[in-house]
């Protein structure tokens, strides 16, 4: 934990800046209520917060699908899926825990759909590469590959 010029931090976690197309189904009982779509502003292995216009109170279930930058095999786009609750919510930022996460594929990429890759997110798996999957033996398998193909 950190401190900042507001106060005290609360989040054990890091988080990392990244800006990123996100839509997100509200659930209940195994029901989808209600769907919308944002804009992530970070992320951490813990949570993600994003910008949505749609009202979410906290306690809500929540399915998000975040665009993922990276390619699976140079030629698939994916989606980082996160399921988790809305914690807090303030004006147009949600802030969703992560309760558990899978990477989907979309679909086969183009030359005039690929995402840019995001030097936040090079840092980021640069980091989890290091650390992550030298303490656990775990790893990350498409989203590292992707970036090591591509070069970062």
């Amino acid at each position: 934990m950190r401190n900042t010029e507001a106060g005290h931090e609360r989040r054990g976690k890091h988080r990392f800046a990244i800006q990123r197309e996100v839509r997100f189904k509200v659930l209940e009982s195994e029901r989808v209520i209600t769907t919308g779509h944002g804009q992530t502003i970070d992320i951490s292995s813990g949570g993600v917060a994003f910008e949505t216009s749609e009202n979410l109170k906290p306690g809500t279930l929540m399915e998000l699908s975040i665009s993922w930058p990276v390619l699976l095999d140079e030629s698939c786009m994916m989606r980082l899926v996160v399921f988790g609750y809305v914690v807090r919510t303030q004006m147009r930022t949600v802030a969703c825990t992560i309760e558990r996460y899978e990477f989907r594929t979309q679909g086969r990429a183009t030359p005039t759909n690929r995402a840019p890759i995001d030097r936040t997110l090079r840092r980021w798996v640069g980091a989890i590469d290091r650390s992550t999957n030298r303490q656990r033996g775990f790893e990350y398998s498409a989203g590292l590959r992707g970036i090591r193909a591509l070069g970062v």
